[in-house]
């Protein structure tokens, strides 16, 4: 049997390398950027609520149907997972308070804490993880989690804190997977009371419980005084949307906001001027790129998205819409991955080379639409890609749509170019798979190769961290060639705070674990 820190030591742990913005690659050393006072935990100013600032309304608060990164930020406070990540990358317990791997790496058995129920007072059992793992089985439910839990064959209770996942092959990503939404555990009780309407009022076992949602106003939740942890320090947490980064800035600043999600990477140098709030940065480990629907023209012509792809200058585009603060992509592995290709080069704006391969395609007078959120970096981006294919004699038009329509728009395949990201996954296979295998969730173009196919299935079955390095290595060869995504950058994951909130550990998720922050 294989414990879990030898899995997790050996499986799942990355270098994160710190990038500053607007400076080169630095050196390897500690991955987090704080400006601002620095001072310890005081004896607090008798604040009760901690005001963070989204980047958005989230779709949906439940684990098992959210397909957002700005739901996750809630969901953190909501839910426990069966495990999770360390500043390191490491998988660690939570939930499941240990773990053995059988010798042919098909069985999981996890042992759960003890004496955890929900907000609702269900108890937490194995009969409550079988329940989760079922919900998220059941075709009929149509959960983006399916893809992550898959490969699970069947799940048995062996006693009421002993729990046994039975995968139908090794499934080399499953713990990495478990320390995202797949791993949350939802109260079986308020899921078969409230039925569709469970994100209205989520129940999970966080260290914070649900108490009111007012549509593009707020979310509040409440310290959970049955917490089978540690209990929270911060009695309230209330999360407001901003789209507009200007106005969230703002709040912040000088507003009643106390924390921001998100940072305008115009801003960035403006906070570590301002001695009224700090920042905290890590490297990214997702991309941004776009989304090119070869089931419409002109992206059915292989040539065409070619030309599209070695015409966009990455670097022109991390320097001006970015400030500095991201890297150029070429692939979904930023170079802090294990995954990362480094002999693929990143296309610097080839526009010679672009116009014969237009030429090639034969169409003439080509145009698109890019389909972006109406937030100021996304439709910057947009913009200069409409000037640089212009060089080319291509036409771009720009439509704005909310998160919410626009993700409609990839799932119905309604687009030609669509401008979605991913904010990557503990292991690569999440990061990819779920948009390049022919049966991914998110594969939105309803791309067929059976190469990429076969490339990630064996990369899931391998076990071998070297091995799986070569086939995503050459995975990335394989989608830089077909060019049905253009990955245009890594972004930095910036977080932002007055200087008066403590407590915060800047996870490589980038997600906001609330129950540590205090005020100074």
């Amino acid at each position: 049997m294989k414990s879990f820190k030898g899995w997790s030591l050996v499986a799942f742990t990355l270098t994160i390398l710190l990038i500053v913005s607007g400076c080169s690659d630095s050196a390897s050393g500690d991955s987090t950027r704080e400006t601002g006072d620095k001072s310890g935990r005081g004896s607090g100013n008798g604040k009760d609520t901690l005001v963070i600032g989204l980047d958005d309304d989230p779709p949906q608060l439940d684990p098992h149907l959210s397909s957002t990164a700005v739901d996750r930020q809630v969901l953190h406070s909501l839910f426990d997972k069966l495990v999770d990540i360390d500043e390191e990358m490491n998988i660690v317990p939570k939930l499941a308070k240990d773990w053995d791997i059988s010798d042919d790496n098909q069985t999981y058995t996890f042992y759960l804490q003890e004496g955890v129920v929900f907000h609702d007072g269900t108890p937490f059992n194995a009969e409550a993880v079988k329940f989760n793992f079922d919900r998220m089985l059941d075709p009929a439910m149509g959960s983006p989690r399916y893809g992550e839990v898959a490969q699970v064959e069947q799940v048995n209770v062996i006693d009421e804190f002993t729990v046994e996942v039975q995968l139908k092959t090794p499934f080399s990503p499953f713990l990495g997977d478990l320390t995202d939404r797949a791993g949350m555990m939802l109260s079986p009780t308020a899921v078969k009371e409230a039925g569709e309407g469970f994100s209205r009022h989520p129940v999970g076992t966080g260290s914070y419980q649900f108490v009111e949602r007012e549509l593009q106003s707020h979310i509040k939740v409440t310290r959970f005084d049955d917490y089978w942890g540690e209990p929270a320090i911060i009695k309230d947490v209330l999360y407001k949307p901003y789209t507009d980064e200007n106005i969230r800035l703002t709040n912040l600043i000088s507003g009643d906001v106390d924390m921001i999600t998100v940072v305008g990477f115009k801003d960035i140098k403006k906070i570590e001027g301002n001695s009224a709030v700090k920042l905290s940065a890590k490297e990214g480990r997702g991309f941004l790129g776009l989304h090119l629907n070869p089931a419409k023209a002109p992206f059915n012509n292989k040539d065409f998205r070619e030309a599209i792809n070695i015409a966009i200058d990455r670097q022109a585009i991390t320097n001006v819409v970015y400030h500095g603060a991201a890297l150029p992509a070429v692939s979904a592995f930023p170079p802090a991955s294990w995954a990362h290709n480094p002999s693929l080069e990143v296309p610097k704006g080839d526009l010679t080379k672009a116009k014969s391969l237009l030429e090639k395609s034969g169409i003439k007078d080509p145009s698109f639409t890019i389909k972006v959120k109406p937030v100021e970096t996304d439709k910057q981006m947009a913009e200069m890609v409409q000037s640089m294919l212009q060089e080319i004699g291509v036409t771009v038009n720009v439509e704005m749509q909310e998160i919410g329509s626009l993700l409609s728009s990839a799932i119905a395949g309604d687009y030609e170019a669509l401008y979605l990201g991913w904010d990557g996954r503990t292991d690569p296979d999440g990061s990819v798979s779920r948009f390049f295998m022919s049966n991914g969730y998110n594969n939105y173009a309803k791309v067929n190769n059976p190469e990429i196919d076969k490339l990630l299935t064996d990369a899931r079955v391998s076990l071998d961290q070297e091995e799986r390095k070569k086939i995503y290595q050459r995975f990335s060869e394989v989608v830089f060639d077909e060019a049905n995504y253009i990955f245009l950058v890594h972004i930095d994951e910036n977080k932002a705070m007055k200087t008066n909130v403590n407590g915060f550990i800047h996870y490589p998720d980038g997600m906001i674990r609330p129950d540590r922050i205090y005020f100074d």
